[in-house]
């Protein structure tokens, strides 16, 4: 009697070589995972074109020539499903949002916290890993690669992929104007081919963060000291509130159709509409913006070697001080005191380690009345955070319905997400303007001051873009036209000139303002200070023309 074991047939793996398998995955690298990519060569290349068919073609063969190189015996399976993971993670953000994953993005990612990269795990998410990701890693692994013998292999492997980049270099001169002209005028082209875009910026993020490590921070305004106290002998204090993924279009203070500013119009601001932010993502707009550079000059490593505003307030004698309520102070506040709610996730406001803004409301009070001395808080919002816009504020502020209340964007109407940024934008107003009316109801103690200005913008669905982060370069206003208001209580505007600040309302401002307009409030001399720079220099102490 035969045994159960036996009796059953032995199933049998398929086989393939690795040529062929290298060729297919090849295949499905350049079409599947560039979606994204495609669309826009069709658009900047027009089709049909012989000049797309020459991109299609090149790009194969380079692909093939890359696959075919790395098919060595034992990671060929490993290295296939990496390429192809990476490309079905990065084609879900390109597709859906329109995101381009460069630096900046992988290092707003690597900066994320849990709940907020839980936004985007959604299950459309976690359908199209599964689709474009796990089913063709599933494929390979089930496949039995057969090997050549390795001096064959060598000399095989070698001739195909030489002749693929002899393919792609043909095409390539073929059209070489034309696709030289067409990567010079739209340079996202390349930021969106998949997967060789997001590794190459992954890469370039590593080797940079590893460089990053040994940095020395570099002291600045040693010098820094106070003028003169007021003659009321009364403490200065700046509350500067950080907003977050706040875009100017929405506010109704700059027209907005909407009043989504109701609050704050009714306060003696001053709100200047044409404002622009240092980058796109909070890892580089957040430190570019309380840095001594201007963005022109800014990059990541400067912002690193060199001390901040915070810190030449603190050289001055100022007591500075952070509480956070998003994901960190990208390493502004390292050497000043530091509060994190989201480590408290206090239960009133919390949930999962994400609070509502009321929280900062919560402590302010009790803070301003605590004061001493000359002083500045930072307000580091959660604001209007994306893409659970609808988790930004309380039921109190759903003024704009129906609201998106999924962040699967993919399922709600534009009309939808629109409605929840909306009320996000309505309940900072709210933030905002209750900051103002607790600095009035202690004048009698404090000099107090204001300054709102966000982070970067939001795209809601223009050009077919969502969220934030995309290259400098490309952005559209909606990412880089920013928010800035301004409050001085009655004795910090004393000597400024209202009409000649009310005419730079209009003009263009910047990030790079924050730094010098501060110093200026605070009152503070050092020679890192620059009046060109200060918003309310040139209308103060009579030097308004």
């Amino acid at each position: 009697m035969e045994t159960l074991s036996a009796a059953a047939p032995r199933l049998k793996r398929p086989a393939i070589g690795s040529a062929t398998l290298s060729v297919i995955v090849a295949l499905y690298l350049v079409s599947v995972p560039n979606v994204t990519f495609w669309t826009k060569a069709v658009t900047y290349l027009g089709a049909p074109s012989f000049a797309l068919v020459l991109l299609a073609i090149g790009l194969f063969a380079l692909f093939s020539a890359i696959c075919v190189a790395v098919s060595v015996k034992y990671l060929t399976k490993p290295i296939f499903m990496l390429l192809i993971l990476s490309a079905a993670g990065a084609s879900r953000f390109m597709d859906e949002f329109g995101t381009i994953i460069d630096v900046d993005m992988i290092r707003n990612a690597a900066e994320t916290t849990g709940a907020e990269a839980g936004h985007l795990l959604t299950a459309g998410f976690l359908l199209h890993m599964t689709l474009f990701g796990l089913v063709p890693c599933a494929l390979i692994a089930l496949v039995r690669i057969r090997h050549r013998p390795f001096s064959q292999k060598v000399r095989w492997n070698s001739a195909l992929a030489l002749s693929c980049v002899a393919v792609f270099a043909s095409v390539s001169l073929a059209n070489v104007r034309t696709f030289a002209a067409v990567i010079r005028q739209h340079r996202d082209l390349v930021a969106t081919l998949n997967p060789v875009a997001p590794i190459v910026s992954t890469v370039r993020y590593v080797m940079a963060s590893e460089a990053e490590e040994d940095i020395v921070v570099q002291p600045l305004g040693t010098d820094a000291h106070v003028i003169a106290p007021l003659a009321s002998g009364k403490p200065r204090v700046t509350i500067i509130v950080a907003g977050e993924t706040a875009r100017a279009e929405n506010f109704s203070l700059g027209g907005y159709a909407r009043e989504t500013n109701p609050l704050l119009a009714r306060q003696d601001i001053r709100y200047f509409t044409d404002t622009s932010s240092c980058g796109t993502a909070t890892a580089v707009s957040l430190p570019c913006m309380f840095s001594v550079y201007t963005r022109s000059t800014y990059t990541h490593q400067k912002g690193l070697k060199t001390e901040n505003l915070l810190d030449v307030l603190t050289h001055a004698g100022i007591k500075a001080e952070w509480w956070d309520n998003n994901t960190g102070s990208k390493g502004v506040a390292n050497r000043i005191a530091y509060t994190s709610f989201s480590d408290l996730n206090d239960p009133r406001f919390c949930n999962n380690h994400e609070c509502l803004d009321d929280i900062h409301l919560d402590r302010l009070g009790a803070w301003l009345d605590a004061v001493k001395g000359d002083s500045v808080l930072v307000l580091h919002q959660l604001g209007s955070h994306g893409p659970a816009y609808f988790l930004r504020y309380p039921e109190a502020f759903r003024r704009f319905t129906p609201d998106c209340r999924t962040p699967e964007l993919g399922d709600c109407s534009r009309d939808e997400i629109v409605n929840a940024y909306d009320n996000s934008i309505l309940y900072t107003d709210y933030l905002v303007s209750t900051v103002i009316d607790m600095l009035k109801a202690r004048q009698d103690r404090m000099a107090g001051s204001m300054i709102y200005m966000s982070d970067h913008g939001e795209s809601l669905g223009e050009r077919g873009l969502y969220l934030h982060g995309a290259p400098y370069f490309i952005a559209p206003s909606q990412q880089t036209h920013i928010p800035f208001v301004l409050w001085e209580g009655t004795e910090t505007k004393a000597g400024i000139d209202d009409a000649c600040l009310a005419g730079k309302t209009g003009q263009p401002q910047s990030h790079d303002n924050l730094f010098h307009t501060v110093l200026g409030m605070m009152n503070v001399a050092t020679k890192a200070y620059d009046p060109a720079l200060d918003v309310l220099a040139s209308c103060r102490d009579g030097k308004a023309s």
